[in-house]
């Protein structure tokens, strides 16, 4: 079963659309084909970038809240011990590609697709949420 991480941008797209492959990725989070890895850094920046976004839009911040509760009932969750950093472009990804490091995952699902080329160095392979969706034989 591979093992993901999602960028918080992925999140912030299904909040935006729900016509897009982001938002497929979300509904079917419970999907047993793969497991979802999170860790405090991420949990936090989904709720912080969720509730500033849904501000924009007009969602009400209890859905957020709603939304980030069931990724943390449904994800492996990890403490990240050390640090890789510098690797990443974007001194803000890094926790994700030490999410990804740590909990063995398989792929890091993002729009951001060049911001992780440094992956590739620890076997991890990034793609877009569309991408993962097809691997997985799901339609977006």
């Amino acid at each position: 079963m591979p093992r993901i991480v999602i960028d918080t941008c992925v999140l912030v797209a299904a909040l935006r659309s729900r016509r897009g492959a982001s938002f497929r990725l979300l509904q079917l989070v419970e999907d047993p084909r793969w497991e979802l890895n999170l860790s405090v850094a991420l949990v936090l920046e989904y709720e912080a970038i969720g509730k500033r976004e849904a501000g924009r839009i007009g969602i009400p911040l209890a859905v957020i809240d709603d939304i980030v509760d069931r990724l943390c009932c449904l994800a492996r969750c990890h403490a990240i011990p050390f640090r890789l950093r510098p690797e990443l472009r974007d001194a803000n990804d890094e926790f994700i590609l030490e999410l990804a490091f740590v909990g063995r995952c398989d792929y890091i699902v993002t729009h951001n697709v060049r911001d992780f080329l440094a992956a590739r160095r620890f076997g991890i392979r990034v793609v877009t949420p569309g991408d993962f969706l097809g691997i997985m034989g799901v339609k977006p």
